[in-house]
């Protein structure tokens, strides 16, 4: 596949309809990247978190890229791919992840897509059709196999991303995908879940614990 400068949604949403939310299926992008041509029907069939940034070389941005790639190993432990997005140019990008692995000793493994003209950013809502700059191009999507947006937030310019948060929303995604569970505040692989409630008069009158109905503990084990 060989790709222009630019990226290019080639299948899925109208932002001008309304932008993308939880329970949503990505649209398909096609780019390139600095891992070479990127499809993101690649990446289905297992877990994706993709993430953007405004720009390269930008503090924060770099602060994170570092962070990322030096927990890529637990992701990967999770069965999860990352993704980065900025809307710089490749060469942009090659130069930055050579001055980050130059001075910090961290390689960039996973790919950094150029999206110069902002198309991919407003295919996936990021940014209004009429923005004038790519100050909101700051967004994480929890991605899973059937390509259905599980989780997304979004930062401004001024605060970086957590990554021990981004691995637990995912541990707890992953633990709860198919109904088993809920996961309550604070969360932690190992700890307990909620059970889910019952939708009947019965199931709510059941519990001798007025509180039993809707706010039973499930251990981590079933």
């Amino acid at each position: 596949m060989t790709m222009t400068s630019g990226g290019e949604i080639v299948e899925g949403w109208d932002v001008a309809m309304q932008p993308l939310r939880i329970g949503d299926v990505v649209p398909r992008f096609v780019a390139r990247s600095t891992q070479g041509p990127f499809d993101l029907d690649s990446c289905r069939g297992e877990w994706l978190i993709l993430f953007s940034h405004p720009a390269d070389f930008t503090p924060v941005c770099t602060s994170e890229v570092v962070a990322l790639a030096r927990a890529a190993p637990e992701f990967g432990a999770l069965g999860c791919r990352l993704v980065g997005l900025s809307v710089d140019s490749l060469y942009s990008h090659l130069a930055w992840i050579r001055l980050i692995r130059d001075t910090t000793g961290v390689t960039i493994d996973f790919p950094i897509i150029e999206d110069p003209t902002m198309e991919i950013a407003r295919g996936y809502g990021m940014v209004s059709s009429n923005a004038h700059d790519s100050g909101t191009v700051r967004m994480t999507y929890f991605i899973d196999p059937d390509g259905v947006i599980q989780a997304m937030n979004s930062y401004p310019l001024t605060v970086g991303r957590s990554i021990p948060e981004m691995l637990r929303i995912l541990a707890a995604l992953q633990r709860v995908r198919g109904g088993s569970g809920l996961a309550p505040a604070d969360w932690q692989p190992g700890a307990d879940l909620l059970r889910i409630p019952g939708e009947t008069a019965e199931a709510a009158f059941a519990s001798e614990d007025p509180a039993g109905w809707f706010h039973a503990p499930l251990s981590d084990g079933g």
